[in-house]
């Protein structure tokens, strides 16, 4: 598919996060564009909403505001001992208790890249100090792991004598294994679920950054192989929510915006470690996801809204545009001008 202009493509939206978002945090569930507030909040959201309002090299009066609230947020998520809380209700009290689940993960994701890359001092500062927290805890979970090592990955790209982050960053790539000999499933787990590329990401980063060529082999050749078996007719197709369990069928919906972000990321990463532009084409197929270019033929965002939509089914877009849907649609469109 041969890329088309920039001009194509709609800068990152970031109206219907804003409408989303409070003085406390970021609204997980919505009715259509409607924030569903008895949901309440979640620490993954949250998270990613930090790391894509410090991925704006040039952020407004209005991002620069939801990065301050998003920071407050998983601070206050933070116990003295670096684990996270992930559900906040409405009326501001946490129902879980402190973990190291994926929102532990993503919340060092999000720290780590405010730390790394906004543009705001104190924000970089407070963002460090809750990261440098936060790391010196461990999970067992690959995706929880993956996601705290891309969250290293961002401080070690600019601050290579991070110690603690370089030890997370190699820990997380232990976790996350290594693929098996067999070319008809190279991946390190009996079952694909999700943010699948994410995984193959954090190999390939911690191979660079760590100077560990094996390892980033491993990650470019899984990520090879998860681009491969999600094109359909020259279009991403992405795995469903159900996943796909090795050597059984299978299927094609519901498809989920968040595996669209993943590879849309892990592309870009695999384009700039190799030098090889042929990477950008599986970030630009997964932009092209979101604006039609998947099995149905529909765009995936509400253009009039800012909302990216909660899932591709067989009938049509799930109308909802949820903080998940709504932030997987701004960071692939991140990835335009790049």
């Amino acid at each position: 598919m041969a890329p088309r202009p920039d001009r194509d493509v709609p800068a990152p939206p970031f109206a219907h996060l804003v409408r989303l978002t409070d003085d406390t945090g970021l609204f997980e569930h919505a009715r259509h564009a409607t924030a569903r507030r008895a949901h309440g909040y979640c620490t993954d959201d949250v998270a990613r909403g930090l790391v894509v309002a410090s991925r704006e090299a040039d952020p407004s009066a209005e991002v620069i505001r939801l990065a301050e609230c998003y920071l407050t947020f998983l601070t206050h998520a933070q116990d003295a001992q670096g684990a996270f809380h992930n559900r906040l209700g409405f009326h501001r009290g946490w129902t879980d208790q402190p973990g190291l689940g994926d929102w532990w993960g993503r919340a060092l994701w999000g720290l780590g890249t405010a730390a790394a890359r906004c543009p705001v001092p104190w924000i970089r500062q407070e963002a460090l100090l809750a990261f440098a927290l936060g790391a010196s805890c461990r999970a067992t979970a690959p995706r929880a792991m993956a996601f705290a090592g891309l969250g290293a990955a961002e401080l070690l790209r600019t601050d290579p004598g991070n110690g603690p982050a370089a030890e997370l960053l190699a820990d997380a790539a232990m976790v996350i294994g290594r693929p098996g000999p067999d070319p008809r499933w190279p991946w390190p787990e009996e079952r694909l679920s999700y943010a699948n590329a994410a995984l193959a990401e954090t190999l390939i980063v911690a191979g660079d950054l760590l100077d560990d060529t094996p390892v980033r082999a491993a990650g470019l050749r899984m990520l090879t192989w998860l681009l491969e078996i999600q094109i359909s007719d020259g279009h991403l197709s992405v795995l469903p929510s159900s996943g796909w369990l090795r050597g059984n069928p299978r299927l094609r919906h519901d498809q989920q915006p968040i595996e669209v972000a993943a590879l849309a990321d892990a592309c870009a990463t695999a384009a700039a470690s190799t030098g090889d532009a042929g990477w950008h084409t599986g970030t630009r197929q997964s932009v092209d996801w979101f604006l039609g270019a998947n099995d149905i033929g529909r765009a995936m965002w509400d253009p009039a809204t800012g909302g990216g939509y909660d899932g591709l089914t067989l009938h049509g877009p799930n109308l909802n545009q949820g903080a998940e849907s709504t932030l997987a649609l701004i960071s692939t469109l991140q990835h335009r001008t790049r």
